[in-house]
């Protein structure tokens, strides 16, 4: 498949490999997080810390937008099908993440809720448009990749005077968890970041300066094939070599300093920045969510259904959290592979395909040694 394929060649994998084994320090150890949960499942599907040497360590980071979606948050979404009888949308990945209780989105479906998976928040519209006497949520989460569709989905629901459609918005900004994982009391020690590609398009590379500055931490932007994610690699060990502390990109295919203009100028024009948002595992995090602008205060559902904010904590035995700040890894949780796997998960990292525990069973569960690669043969 043509711009797929050259990005997951075998011998290019090594001759990357190759090189970066040939930049390291010996004397040091590299502690590099890759943020997003896509870099995640590309180095456990193609087995890319066998590759690396010894002393350079990934390190999972919270950038999956289901894994970090509080309990609370999901409950606040199954009282609005359950207890305000609306249809709620969403993205499928939502429905079997585990909220209080034993309930699910998708339990809550089967006691006779009208959970609707879409593709689009078009397809949002299109069932408020069908259904006139019925109240339709659109369940907004995610980075800031996702936020342009769900603002223009706002814009149109103003534009067409829609009045049975609102959107309960739970979409999060990555900068500022960078910042938050950098400066909690038990941060976990890092030397740099792998920064997500796709979230970046869209903001640009621009806002990551401040991070990088401040805590002298280098960000590469990287894509999701493994010849990225290598690269990448490559480039934060001579970063942090040189003592450099700025933002590069790895990912010029499409990533630009100012990021989409059209798409960040329809964001600030339909939500705006909350003080606090609490993450699963990272706790409340200042200016880390967006809310719905006072303009589109119609179509806010936390606002016409009078949703009160809950903290739920987790399940005791899940170890989501401390997977999420980065201090343990998903073979460190008693549950993982026995009590808690995809078909029953405990945990939200366990849920999403890009959670880190979904990655590393389905991809390194049985793994024993650092030596074993598995990149696809290239030409």
């Amino acid at each position: 498949m043509k711009y797929v394929d050259e990005f997951r060649r075998g011998d290019v994998a090594r001759g990357i490999a190759k090189h970066i084994a040939g930049l390291v320090d010996p004397a040091r150890e590299y502690r590099l997080m890759e943020f997003c949960g896509g870099h995640t499942h590309a180095i456990a599907r193609y087995g890319l810390t066998g590759l690396l040497p010894s002393n350079i360590r990934l390190i999972h980071g919270p950038g999956c937008p289901v894994c970090v979606l509080p309990i609370g948050r999901i409950d606040s979404a199954i009282e609005l099908v359950l207890q305000h009888q609306v249809i709620l949308c969403t993205y499928g990945d939502t429905l079997r993440v585990p909220a209080s209780n034993r309930m699910s989105l998708y339990k809550a479906r089967a006691e006779g809720g009208d959970v609707r998976v879409i593709y689009s928040t078009s397809d949002a519209l299109r069932i408020a448009r069908e259904n006139p006497d019925r109240q339709v949520v659109f369940f907004g989460i995610g980075f800031e990749t996702t936020t342009p569709p769900t603002a223009m989905a706002l814009k149109t629901a103003k534009t067409e005077g829609q009045k049975n459609f609102s959107v309960f918005c739970n979409h999060v900004l990555t900068p500022p968890a960078m910042q938050h994982l950098l400066s909690a009391g038990d941060a976990v020690e890092l030397d740099g970041f792998i920064g997500p590609s796709h979230v970046s398009t869209v903001i640009g590379s621009d806002p990551y300066q401040a991070v990088a500055k401040q805590y002298r931490k280098p960000v590469v932007i990287a894509g999701f094939e493994p010849l990225d994610v290598l690269q990448a690699t490559a480039m934060l060990v001579e970063d942090i070599n040189h003592g450099r502390d700025g933002v590069s990109t790895q990912f010029t295919r499409a990533v630009t300093p100012e990021g989409n203009q059209k798409a960040r100028s329809v964001v600030m024009e339909t939500m705006m920045l909350r003080d606090t948002f609490e993450w699963r595992g990272l706790g409340q995090v200042p200016h880390s969510a967006l809310a719905i602008h006072p303009d589109y205060a119609d179509f806010d559902a936390e606002q016409r259904f009078a949703l009160p904010y809950r903290h739920v904590p987790d399940h005791k035995a899940c170890e989501c959290g401390a997977i999420l700040r980065g201090q343990k890894q998903p073979s460190d949780c008693k549950v993982f592979g026995i009590v808690c796997t995809p078909d029953n998960p405990l945990g939200s990292c366990m849920v999403s395909s890009e959670g880190a525990c979904a990655a590393h069973y389905h991809y390194g569960r049985f793994v024993k040694s650092p030596t074993q690669t598995s990149v696809e043969e290239g030409a």
